[in-house]
């Protein structure tokens, strides 16, 4: 118990003091993360669409292999991830791994699965007659991508949030492919590894807390957003 309060001493005392290698490290997580959650977002969104609203051969199956990607192991996308990239791999000739680029690839694989199963479930909860009044109106192929988006998002903003979680939180993909550089390629989960196997409980913890906290202010403005609608509702 008395370490835990240390590790949260020292949590607050590396935020409250601004410590120049934790604020490197939790701008760089944030910034890897966020670029990996938007291009899962690019990615998702219009299949999920297509998924939702269209029946094609194949369709069951890749809806199937997004549900399971939704539990796929971190440390297997990182070992495919470093295969492919390695110097040796198909893609050596680009010199991406132990590169931020390659954490991005990889928690991209991470959270694509998450969002794409939750938005398809999310986007098929919504009326299909809704479809057909859209295009009544006359709404282009853009306007009622947007419209149904528009339609679903609260359920969107949670398939978000939980696809940034999902890559924010993962650890074994971001040393196997970036290498935990310091100064380079080191985030918050790798950090705090690093940290444990070295004995420095109280360092480890302090970075873990940060990471909740960087992981709480994230998700707060969607609990927010929720509750201001429900109570719009109700009231």
């Amino acid at each position: 118990m008395d370490t835990v309060i240390e590790g949260l001493k020292k949590g607050l005392l590396l935020i409250f003091t601004l410590d120049r290698e934790v604020f490197q490290i939790s701008v760089f997580t944030v910034k890897i993360t966020a670029t990996a959650t938007l291009i899962s977002i690019l990615i998702s969104f219009p299949l999920a669409l297509l998924l939702a609203w269209k029946e094609f051969p194949g369709r069951r199956l890749i809806i199937s292999l997004a549900n399971l990607g939704m539990g796929l192991p971190p440390t297997v996308v990182g070992l495919w991830v470093s295969l492919m990239l390695w110097r040796s791999g198909p893609l050596g000739r680009l010199r991406l791994i132990y590169t931020p680029a390659a954490i991005v690839i990889a928690q991209t694989l991470i959270s694509t699965p998450i969002i794409l199963a939750l938005a398809t479930a999310a986007l098929q909860q919504v009326d299909r007659k809704l479809k057909w009044q859209i295009m009544a109106l006359g709404a282009t192929p853009l306007q009622m991508l947007f419209l149904m988006l528009r339609e679903a998002r609260y359920s969107l903003m949670a398939a978000v949030m939980a696809g940034f979680g999902g890559a924010i939180s993962e650890v074994g993909a971001s040393m196997m492919v970036g290498g935990n550089i310091q100064g380079y390629t080191r985030v918050l989960t790798t950090a705090i590894v690093l940290e444990t196997s070295k004995g420095n409980f109280d360092t480890a913890l302090a970075l873990s807390f940060i990471l909740m906290l960087l992981s709480y202010s994230a998700t707060m403005w969607l609990t927010l957003i929720q509750q201001r609608r429900y109570r719009n509702v109700y009231y």
